[in-house]
């Protein structure tokens, strides 16, 4: 069902076909709103929880504060059926679930951070895996404030190598950045061309850090390289916000699509420890700083959410072609298209499964949109995973509920199946499927089979060309 842009959905939605393998909770009961919004207590903005096409596999509520759980990572072999969600407030860590049965996910390991009562901030926001020879290790970035313990803390590194077994996980190591306190907020790890394992550090300062992950596990905790903002105007805290690395096979480049100061930035890291931009997305109306900025596979076209996120603020497409095939060092303007799923909501992340991106809507729950067209994305499916009042729209005013995070915090993908896992920041984990999408392999779609999965044993370029058949 296609859905015109720039409009809240106004559809009338078929019952969902839905199979829970836990309680739904009672915000998700059928109501009769019909296309009017439902009150937050009762039930979903039009009365449904979702579209036809999308299921719930399961559903596991963690436990923790309102507003806690925040970013999600699912590990791509199915022979290590594992996803990691971060916890931010109260006994910040992390957990890690076994979906060896999708249906029945279990909670396998839960580490929290020694005094958790004494730390001040928001804890850990980012867990991401890899693989470095033949051992499995989960960072998860912190970032902590001034005024309790590990405030220059940015990273924890663990053996998750041993898993199912939780008494086998340990801590290798420990990224601390004493000369810019505040942790890491997004971080990114990836199998450059070169052969390393790298992990990709949004800091509180003006850099990306960049280290080599089989150095960090040996004991050297030395960053190997940096990537400025480039020509900051409005020097903040902190500079960047998130990042998307990928290959690029056209030109045989390793590639960072990094989303901060003035909006967004593309560089050739092929030789990380010294970065050279391609290109930058700036000038964009409405657009101060970029929040995350993910290229499609074949890096011509990309997603680009503002920082902060706010209401009203659409998720744009722009066209890097001009840049990174023309040479163009300045990209700007209002984009090529735009998509919202309401014009009261707001958007945190997004993975891109072409022609799919898979964002993390707050509010709206997960919303994926088919991008087929850059310039006229589409509402492809949704699910409303909110429980409680909502933070947008006119019931409660954003403007007056400050700067708070509810809904679905963070999205992931597991290529070989298809599996789609959420984080919600308050009701927990969550597994789905979509009609239709039972895998992906960017060269069925003639494009490069290039995204944020990584094919730790091989490297990029097998990656990018390898048939799904």
């Amino acid at each position: 069902m296609r859905l015109p842009i720039g409009t809240r959905l106004s559809v009338t939605l078929a019952a969902a076909l839905i199979t829970l393998v836990l309680t739904v909770p009672a915000a998700h009961a059928q109501t009769n709103c019909e296309l009017q919004r439902c009150q937050p207590e009762t039930g979903h903005p039009l009365g449904k929880p979702g579209t036809d096409n999308i299921v719930v596999i399961s559903h596991v509520p963690l436990p923790g504060e309102r507003f806690s759980h925040a970013d999600i990572d699912v590990e791509q072999e199915i022979a290590r059926p594992f996803v990691y969600i971060a916890q931010r407030f109260g006994e910040s860590g992390f957990y890690a679930l076994s979906i060896e049965d999708p249906a029945r996910p279990r909670i396998l390991y839960r580490w929290t951070i020694d005094n958790p009562d004494l730390h001040v901030g928001s804890g850990g926001l980012d867990p991401r895996y890899a693989k470095v020879g033949n051992r499995y290790y989960l960072v998860l970035s912190f970032q902590f404030a001034q005024g309790g313990p590990d405030a220059d803390l940015g990273a924890k590194v663990f053996d998750v190598t041993g898993l199912p077994d939780p008494s086998t996980v340990r801590e290798v190591a420990d990224l601390r950045v004493p000369d810019h306190v505040g942790g890491f907020h997004n971080i990114y790890t990836y199998k450059h061309s070169d052969g390393r394992a790298l992990l990709f550090a949004a800091t509180m300062s003006e850099d990306i850090y960049v280290y080599d992950l089989a150095l960090v596990a040996g004991g050297n905790t030395e960053p190997v390289a940096r990537i400025p903002v480039p020509s900051p105007e409005d020097r903040r805290t902190r500079q960047w916000h998130d990042m998307y690395v990928g290959y690029h096979p056209d030109s045989d480049q390793d590639r960072f699509y990094g989303a901060g100061t003035g909006g967004y930035h593309v560089f050739n890291i092929t030789t990380v420890e010294d970065p050279e931009l391609l290109t930058s997305v700036i000038n964009i109306p409405g657009v101060r700083d970029g929040h995350t900025f993910t290229p499609t596979p074949d890096g011509k076209f990309a997603l680009g959410i503002s920082e902060p996120t706010y209401q009203h603020a659409p998720i744009r497409t722009f066209d890097l072609r001009p840049g990174v095939e023309g040479g163009q060092r300045a990209i700007t303007g209002s984009g090529i298209g735009a998509w919202v799923a309401k014009f009261d909501g707001a958007t945190h992340n997004h993975e891109i499964r072409w022609p799919y991106a898979f964002i993390s809507g707050q509010d709206d729950g997960l919303q994926i949109i088919n991008i087929m067209d850059p310039t006229d994305p589409y509402t492809q499916a949704y699910y409303i995973t909110r429980e409680g009042p909502m933070l947008y729209g006119p019931e409660t005013p954003y403007a007056t509920r400050g700067f708070q995070y509810g809904g679905v915090w963070g999205v992931d993908v597991r290529n070989a199946d298809g599996l789609i896992v959420v984080s919600d920041s308050t009701s927990g984990f969550w597994a789905f499927r979509m009609e239709g999408f039972y895998g992906w392999n960017g060269n069925a779609w003639n494009m490069p089979n290039v995204s944020s999965a990584q094919d730790w044993d091989n490297g990029p370029v097998v990656q990018a060309s390898r048939r799904p058949y």
